[in-house]
């Protein structure tokens, strides 16, 4: 379809130059064989008209340069939902004037998906023009924009002339996460698989001194390091270490099979960054596998640049045809740590999955499952649940993203 209207476009350009060519023949034609004053004057007109419309294809929008600004710094992260303000400054080299330039632009997601903006920009001669807008509510992806394509036409109105601008403009957006404030699975003494008991899972504090922080309101006065807070003239308290506990592996399902549309996997990603974040804030070691094709796994840590790496990896992550669920996380067990959580966030709720979660279990591991129920009849998704509790297994079913910290807590929606 776009490829007609190109050649339309361009059949009616080529059309309108040669009908000047015409006129311009017909001039020097009628100067020739009639004379006089007013062929003269008729092909001056004419000659002028066709070296101005000359002098415009050669300059002004066809030389146009430009620079894009998004409303994003580079320390700032993008979430989904989130809208980016664009603002797209323009400089139209020459002397003449253009009376509107329309400015057409792509923005292109990493999935294929793309969206167009057009809009009309009045440039003045010393400033040339600048075009502001807003992106609609982004998605998960990593986003570009193509070449900027800027259209205008002659005073007369008689040729269009284009130019193309190949301004940068990339962004990242992270997947859409909801905070936890809480999760039931680090609780002392929760029962997790069958008759064994976790005696502790929650990030307690010891006796030992780890080290000196800055005072924090609310601090206990027995916290308070007298020796630093003197010495350096600001209120310091103690660090304590925390008592160890069991790393954390997300299992991420990225089989299509598995998945009823879209929008189950976007929350099953979701989900994987939300408790991401969690782990974060909470100090957990904390890791991710992802598996698809085969499995690629982020071993378990406590630091900012390694959840961050996971962030980004989810960012443009996609499904995929090939492999088993199975399979992949098997080709990936040496990486994982022995004992560890073993979270399965998955749609699955039949014997493929329980067959999972048994081998985990078989292998040391804690099995859990977070099932990710968007779609699913109710009722179905708790007798799933029920099933797992019987057999030891700790289950979760996270109909929406706004449901995620409710369940997890414990509680209700």
């Amino acid at each position: 379809m776009n490829m007609v209207k190109r050649k339309g476009r361009l059949s009616r350009l080529s059309g309108r130059i040669w009908l000047l060519i015409v006129i311009w023949v017909v001039c020097l034609l009628y100067l020739l064989f009639q004379g006089g004053k007013t062929s003269v004057m008729l092909l001056s007109m004419v000659t002028l008209l066709c070296v101005y419309l000359w002098i415009v294809g050669l300059s002004g929008v066809r030389r146009v340069q430009g620079s894009r600004q998004l409303s994003q710094g580079s320390n700032e992260l993008l979430h989904a939902g989130d809208q980016v303000h664009v603002k797209l400054s323009l400089s139209f080299p020459g002397f003449l004037p253009l009376p509107y330039i329309i400015v057409r632009e792509v923005l292109k997601r990493h999935t294929g998906e793309s969206w167009s903006f057009e809009d009309s920009v009045i440039p003045s001669l010393k400033e040339g023009g600048e075009l502001t807008f807003q992106t609609p509510a982004l998605e998960r992806g990593s986003y570009h924009f193509e070449e900027t394509e800027c259209v205008s036409e002659d005073i007369f109105g008689l040729l269009e002339h284009k130019g193309r601008l190949n301004a940068r403009g990339e962004f990242r957006v992270l997947p859409r996460t909801v905070f936890i404030p809480y999760w039931l699975v680090n609780e002392r003494r929760s029962r997790m698989s069958g008759p064994q008991t976790v005696q502790t899972r929650t990030r307690r504090e010891t006796t030992q001194i780890n080290g000196v922080r800055d005072y924090v309101y609310g601090d206990r006065f027995s916290r308070i390091h007298w020796n630093a807070t003197a010495r350096t003239g600001s209120w310091k308290s103690k660090e304590f270490e925390h008592e160890t506990v069991p790393k954390t592996m997300l299992v991420l399902d990225l089989h299509t099979k598995h998945y009823i549309n879209a929008d189950q996997f976007e929350l099953a990603v979701s989900s994987t960054a939300s408790l991401l974040e969690y782990g974060g804030r909470e100090r957990m070691g904390i890791g991710l596998c992802t598996a698809g094709e085969k499995g690629t796994v982020f071993q378990p840590s406590e630091q900012m640049m390694e959840r961050q790496r996971m962030m980004h990896y989810l960012v443009d992550i996609h499904l995929t045809t090939q492999g088993s669920l199975m399979a992949a996380v098997e080709g990936s067990v040496r990486l994982f740590p022995p004992g560890c959580f073993f979270v399965l966030i998955s749609p699955l709720k039949d014997q493929r999955a329980l067959e999972l979660l048994r081998w985990a279990d078989t292998r040391g591991m804690t099995p859990c499952h977070v099932h990710i129920g968007e779609g699913i009849v109710e009722s179905k998704a708790e007798e799933w649940i029920s099933m797992l509790r019987t057999r030891g297994i700790r289950g979760y079913h996270i109909p929406s993203l706004e449901d995620l910290p409710a369940v997890l807590g414990g509680g209700t929606r």
